[in-house]
C-alpha cells in the first residue's frame, strides 16, 4: 500500500498567517519596544557640537549628523546650508530641517 502522507512543509507553521493585521501589529510591536529615550548630553558635548557645526558651516564640509527622532537615532547625511535662529533648526544641502535640540553629534566627512 503505498503512503498516503503529503508533507505541507512550512505552511503548517504559519498559523498566525491566516490573521487579519498580524503582521502590520507586529511591525508596530516592534517599532513601539525599539525606542529608547533621548540621550542627555553635557555642557561639554554641547560645546563640542558648537565648535564642530561652526566649523563646516564656514568652511562648507559635508558631515554626517546623528539626531534623535521619535525613539530613534537615526543618521543623515549633507552640508549646513543655514543655522535658522529663530525656530533653532539646522537646514541642509538636501533641504533636511533639523531641530538644534535633537542633534547628537556631527562629524565631519571630507
Amino acid at each position: 500500500m503505498p503512503n498516503l502522507y503529503i508533507d505541507r512543509g512550512i505552511i503548517k507553521w504559519a498559523a498566525f498567517d491566516a490573521l487579519n493585521g498580524y503582521h502590520s501589529m507586529l511591525k508596530e510591536m516592534q517599532h513601539r519596544l525599539g525606542k529608547k529615550a533621548k540621550p542627555i548630553l553635557s555642557d561639554d558635548d554641547y560645546e563640542i557640537l558648537n565648535r564642530n557645526i561652526q566649523e563646516v558651516l564656514i568652511n562648507k564640509k559635508e558631515i554626517e549628523l546623528k539626531y534623535y527622532s521619535d525613539g530613534y537615532v537615526k543618521v543623515t547625511y549633507g552640508v549646513v546650508k543655514k543655522l535658522d535662529f529663530v525656530s533653532k533648526t539646522i537646514i541642509l544641502s538636501t533641504l533636511e530641517k533639523i531641530p538644534a535640540d535633537d542633534i547628537i553629534c556631527v562629524e565631519t566627512l571630507t
